[in-house]
């Protein structure tokens, strides 16, 4: 009993957490901007507050306990969709849309998928603008974490839950001896870059409010933007090479940044394998990208050739999905070379989504391996990485999140299909979700509003899954996970 208590306890304060940061933004929408939709910020806020609140009273005298793995399984999955639901309550109250809708929007701004049913951003309220664009900020680094990192009590439960959010195969680097100290130093280094992105944008020649916006969906690698032409809406080669930068750090393990805050030397990211892997694919990715663009030809200048394929071969990669112009119109192969670039996502420990590098490199060795062994049957080869054996159980595990991927990519690709939209259209949509990436092509190059219901659900579930790496969500699904 006492584990349930302290579940409930736990999942009270990640509610907690979204009631405040809607009651943050009711102010704002009353001091700063005065759109007159302050009330539907705090209107939810005060029934969360008052319900998590009222659990917590109830439950003082109750500690919270060390949890097992398997709570911490589903304290993460519920956390997010309790925050899910309760985020997506101010977008229902101020939008004309269906409440489906808003959870749609509001899961895709927590997942940091940045896919959306919402057109005319630029004539929307500024307080609603920023909620969206802060909920993708907040979901970069994780609600999970945030409660890891402001709640002590976690120090011996709060590791199985930081294993369990954080992405990518090898989950037990810690920064500091205590969990709860690794969080805080992971969201100290995420707001730090945060600000220097927003100070670069600003110098740049964003206003503020754009500056603080995108900074916000940029370093989180989310995508969301306050204009329906996403940084296209700037039409500045400066602004989208900062972009490009900052949504590079943003996909680059944040305790690689760690440990470069500690030692001031650009060696420690060229010395790491998964961080120097990552760059140099994105690079020949880029170059594939700018060979067809010249090709076909796309653009008359060789140089917005160069900053098209640039800027667009990051966001996707990095899963952001920012748009500089209408890529959607690109010859039929550059969009599957993006999506291709979507799937391989960005570093383990980072805000990105995708398989992750990390995974795409094991798997590689794999299949190196085994070709090895049909040339010297009788040799013994071993996986490395980092100059560490890789034990066969990651190995087995990284093969099996590729088959995962592949597999659920079909899956619910004929599941929507079933809800009456094309292949094409329906494949990219749950790349695009999965891979917590956001745009897709076809009849949803714009925004998602085409869906239906139903498929707007199938799609709200993916982006979980693809946010929390499968097997977190998957598991609470099989009969074995609650009969003991």
């Amino acid at each position: 009993m006492s584990h349930r208590l302290s579940l409930i306890r736990l999942l009270a304060i990640s509610a907690l957490i979204l009631a405040n940061v809607q009651f943050v933004f009711g102010i704002l929408s009353t001091v700063l901007f005065n759109h007159g939709v302050a009330w539907f910020f705090f209107e939810p806020a005060l029934v969360i507050a008052s319900l998590a609140l009222t659990i917590l009273l109830l439950t003082r005298h109750d500690l919270i306990h060390d949890i097992s793995y398997r709570q911490a399984l589903l304290f993460v999955t519920l956390s997010w969709i309790i925050c899910g639901f309760a985020a997506a309550i101010p977008i229902y109250l101020i939008e004309p849309v269906s409440f489906t809708d808003a959870v749609f929007e509001a899961i895709s701004g927590l997942t940091t998928t940045g896919a959306t049913i919402l057109v005319n951003l630029d004539v929307q309220p500024e307080s609603f603008l920023m909620y969206r664009q802060f909920l993708q900020w907040l979901g970069g680094m994780g609600v999970v974490v945030f409660v890891v990192a402001i709640v002590p009590m976690l120090n011996i439960g709060g590791m199985k839950i930081f294993r369990t959010e954080t992405p990518g195969p090898a989950k037990d680097e810690k920064l500091a001896p205590r969990i709860q100290h690794t969080a805080r130093h992971l969201w100290t280094i995420y707001l730090v870059i945060t600000l220097l992105c927003t100070l670069s944008y600003y110098l740049a020649g964003m206003n503020l409010f754009d500056a603080f916006a995108h900074s916000f969906t940029t370093v989180s690698t989310g995508g969301f933007s306050t204009h329906d032409a996403s940084m296209g809406y700037f039409g500045s080669h400066l602004i989208e090479m900062i972009s490009v930068v900052f949504m590079l750090l943003g996909a680059i393990s944040f305790a690689l940044h760690f440990r470069f805050a500690r030692q001031h030397h650009p060696q420690v990211y060229l010395k790491d394998e998964e961080t120097r892997d990552f760059l140099l694919t994105a690079i020949f990715l880029g170059l594939i990208l700018f060979g067809i663009l010249l090709y076909f030809p796309v653009y008359t200048g060789t140089s917005e050739s160069i900053y098209q394929s640039a800027f667009h071969l990051v966001s996707f990669m990095t899963s952001t999905g920012f748009a500089a112009g209408d890529f959607t119109h690109w010859p039929v192969i550059t969009a599957m070379l993006l999506i291709f670039a979507g799937y391989i996502g960005g570093c383990a420990g980072s805000t990105a989504g995708g398989n992750k590098m990390i995974r795409n490199i094991i798997c590689m060795k794999v299949v190196f391996r085994q070709i090895q062994q049909l040339i010297h049957p009788r040799g013994m080869f071993v996986i490395t990485y980092k100059h560490k054996t890789v034990s066969e159980e990651v190995s087995s595990a990284t093969m099996s999140y590729m088959v995962a991927a592949a597999t659920l990519t079909m899956v619910f690709s004929v599941m929507l299909q079933a809800t009456g939209l094309d292949f094409w259209t329906a494949f990219t949509a749950v790349a695009a979700c999965l891979n917590v990436l956001g745009p897709a092509f076809g009849e949803l190059g714009n925004n998602f509003q085409p869906v239906n219901d139903i498929g707007t659900w199938i799609l709200s579930f993916t982006m979980l899954l693809g946010r929390l790496e499968f097997y977190c969500v998957l598991v609470l699904l099989t009969p074995a996970y609650w009969r003991y």
